[in-house]
């Protein structure tokens, strides 16, 4: 049985990938810093990224738990984030630094640890980006800052790492989430007219991430390698114009 870890598992986007990969026969261990509830994991392990990233005993102690608890690993998918909006004369510094610590140093960092796991098992690394470090809009500077990182790392490491371990990114448009409900303040006319500026007519799906997921996992020794593969419904051919 191949074994999976996803960060961010318990939100819309991890816990699809996690019922994904658990249906693929994957062992699914799961991190999140909420309290676990309902989710598809095998193994949960509630886990603060920023935290680790900061705190060097904190930082031991989990590097001791993931030893013990997973020997062994052939996908890890850097999922979870988090989303502070403002304008530029807005943005304070400590969402600034949880941004950075949470969406991009985290997903080095557990990289970095799990690496040798990952290449024992020709494994792969999975980044989930966001159409925002391509496309993106006003109050986003922080979250799409970040994502663009998130994106420049996966390529990085892709030429770093050469043929050792796999690594690529999947940047969604806009998923039905409650991330991209609080980014429209769960305003349903205007996540209607969202549906309506895609192509294909709707938004994005948890499922969808999942699905891509799944199968860069599943592509073993294959040529996809420092790839970020837009997946947005079409969004990024539109000129919208007056």
């Amino acid at each position: 049985m191949k074994n999976v870890l996803i960060t961010g598992v318990l939100g819309g986007i991890g816990s699809e990938m996690a019922k994904a990969f658990r249906a693929a026969k994957y062992y699914v261990y799961g991190l999140d810093i909420r309290e676990k509830s309902d989710n598809n994991c095998d193994r949960f392990i509630r886990f603060d990224i920023q935290q680790f990233v900061n705190d060097a005993a904190y930082r031991i102690r989990f590097t001791q738990i993931f030893d013990e608890v997973i020997p062994r690993l052939d996908v890890l998918i850097n999922n979870a984030a988090v989303q502070r909006l403002d304008r530029l004369e807005n943005i304070k510094l400590e969402d600034w630094k949880e941004s950075l610590d949470v969406n991009l140093t985290g997903p080095m960092m557990l990289s970095k640890l799990f690496l040798d796991r990952l290449e024992q098992s020709q494994g792969c690394i999975i980044n989930i980006g966001s159409i925002h470090q391509q496309l993106t809009k006003p109050a986003f500077v922080t979250y799409a800052t970040t994502k663009s990182a998130l994106v420049g790392l996966t390529k990085a490491l892709a030429v770093d790492l050469e043929g050792r371990v796999r690594v690529n990114a999947i940047s969604p448009a806009a998923i039905e989430t409650d991330m991209l409900r609080a980014g429209f303040n769960n305003d349903e006319s205007a996540i209607e007219e969202l549906r309506k500026i895609h192509p294909v007519q709707r938004i994005g799906y948890p499922a969808d991430v999942a699905k891509l997921a799944l199968f860069l996992a599943s592509e073993n020794n294959g040529f996809i390698h420092g790839a970020n593969i837009l997946l947005d419904g079409g969004i990024s051919s539109v000129l919208k114009d007056l």
